[in-house]
């Protein structure tokens, strides 16, 4: 068993004075963690109650003297965020499914299949991650607005936004990079039973993968869920736009503590997703053996 190196060695920790500067440290960079990540949070929440008023003359006091908590429910009906979030929320369930889907069953091929020309299918797959998102852009409205061979049109509609989805090379990689840590012979026994491609997929495979399947389904969630140029252009009906794209037309028309309220309503859901479900993110990662 390999001895845990530290800064401090165990006879100096029992020391008193260097006991105290070591909690010290922690306790300060634990304080500072928090106002990085809690800080810009508590701030958008104090401003969503925040008279107008005071917003202009007292922009850095830590809580109003009069706090208008109706602003929520104000942003929620007036400024129709909340059909905003259903728009979201099934533009964020179609890209899930379809990028899970796509993920799982192009990293079995990959990973489990090999067929012969994988490598080649892989290395195109990878290619497509050193290509910026934006360059893209041209290319994928022109497909999506006269889609190959079936000639529709998927412009505003939520196919535009799902389909697209799928092509997300990062989680084809991790899906991949997990497939390949299982091992073989549970594979080559399922074969000899006579187990079919599709069973050895929904049998064996996926029940194996709940970390990995775990992490691109959040990483698809976060994603979509804040993604704003694409819906801008795909969706030109204001009546089908996500929070996103909303919340950039509400800022020339509502009251600043409205559009404040109303970008809490936003950022709300996905902080609560990653809360509940960090413990997952991490240890999907861990297996993948993705390190940021």
């Amino acid at each position: 068993m390999t001895a845990l190196t530290t800064f401090v060695s165990a006879h100096d920790r029992r020391r008193p004075g260097v006991r105290a500067a070591v909690r010290s440290v922690h306790v300060l960079t634990l304080l500072v963690l928090l106002l990085i990540g809690v800080g810009p949070l508590y701030w958008m929440v104090k401003g969503a109650v925040t008279p107008p008023s005071e917003l202009t003359t007292h922009p850095l006091a830590l809580w109003p003297d009069r706090p208008l908590t109706g602003n929520f429910a104000t942003a929620y009906h007036d400024l129709g965020v909340g059909r905003y979030l259903l728009n979201t929320c099934l533009i964020v369930g179609g890209s899930w499914f379809v990028q899970l889907f796509v993920s799982a069953t192009a990293g079995f091929a990959l990973s489990v299949l090999r067929p012969r020309f994988g490598r080649v299918v892989y290395g195109a797959v990878l290619a497509t991650m050193f290509v910026p998102y934006t360059v893209n852009m041209v290319s994928l409205f022109v497909t999506v607005t006269d889609l190959p061979f079936l000639h529709l049109n998927l412009g505003d509609t939520y196919w535009a936004i799902w389909l697209p989805a799928g092509t997300n090379a990062f989680t084809v990689l991790l899906a991949k990079q997990f497939f390949d840590a299982l091992p073989r012979e549970l594979f080559d026994a399922a074969r000899v039973d006579g187990a079919s491609t599709r069973q050895l997929l929904t049998r064996i495979v996926l029940p194996m993968s709940r970390p990995v399947l775990a992490v691109i389904s959040l990483l698809a969630i976060m994603h979509s869920w804040k993604d704003f140029i694409w819906p801008l252009v795909a969706l030109t009906d204001p009546e089908k736009q996500p929070i996103s794209v909303a919340l950039a037309q509400l800022a020339t028309q509502a009251p600043q503590d409205q559009l404040i309220a109303a970008m809490v309503l936003a950022v709300a859901p996905p902080v609560l997703v990653f809360v509940v479900c960090q413990k997952y993110l991490v240890a999907g990662l861990g297996f993948t053996g993705v390190k940021g």
